[in-house]
């Protein structure tokens, strides 16, 4: 009696090469990087509540949060004396 290859654990199924996971990592990959760029934010949004243009516009902010002072970051103005007391003072509010 003749097992049919289906069931005939000595005749091996053709190999098929499958390039699906290819094509989805790249796309995966280019995926990634389109959403890397667009995180990309420049430095004046890093906070969104802290740089400024202008030293005026950082003491008006400073005055809301509770900081008596200002500081110059990569020349823009930022509220508090540093950027540590900054985030202190913008987790209370």
């Amino acid at each position: 009696m003749k097992i049919p290859a289906a069931f005939n654990p000595q005749v091996l199924a053709p190999t098929r090469k499958d390039h699906s996971n290819a094509g989805l990592t790249v796309q995966t990959v280019f995926s990634l990087l389109v959403i890397a760029l667009m995180l990309n934010i420049s430095p004046a949004h890093a906070h969104r509540k802290g740089i400024y243009e202008s030293r005026s516009e950082a003491e008006k902010r400073a005055e809301e949060i509770g900081c008596s002072t200002v500081h110059q970051n990569n020349g823009r103005w930022m509220p508090c004396a540093d950027e540590q007391e900054l985030h202190r003072q913008l987790r209370k509010h």
